[in-house]
């Protein structure tokens, strides 16, 4: 190693607070990184700025991985290369990763809903 130095990579981009929708189509796996809470925003018609809900402005086939989906297969599964279709779809229908902290509070304010109106 010359110097010393030791090589960083710049450009990862590190997703923190993200969730991940996904949407199963024509045989493949979609994928959206968003906000946690602004994806129920979004499908309740509070949030209306695409912008605020998702972190990175890409439909992926992996974001974890961070493989982008290609032109073609948007085109093929989706009938459209048009990347805000394809995203407005994949919010709409698609489902939330939801971790089990979060599930766990869900459940328990519904409980409480449905104990306050018996």
């Amino acid at each position: 190693m010359a110097g010393g130095k030791i090589f960083q990579p710049s450009t990862k981009i590190r997703l923190t607070n993200v969730s991940i929708v996904r949407l199963r189509k024509g045989g493949k796996r979609f994928e959206v990184a968003c906000y946690k809470n602004k994806v129920t925003e979004w499908r309740t018609g509070v949030e209306k700025d695409i912008d605020e809900v998702l972190q990175i402005h890409q439909v992926y086939m992996n974001v974890s991985k961070g493989e982008v989906a290609k032109t073609d297969v948007l085109l093929k599964c989706f009938k459209t290369d048009d990347v805000d279709k394809v995203v407005d779809e994949i919010l709409t229908k698609g489902e939330q990763q939801v971790s089990d902290k979060e599930r766990q509070h869900q459940l328990d304010n519904m409980f409480r809903d449905i104990a306050t109106n018996v």
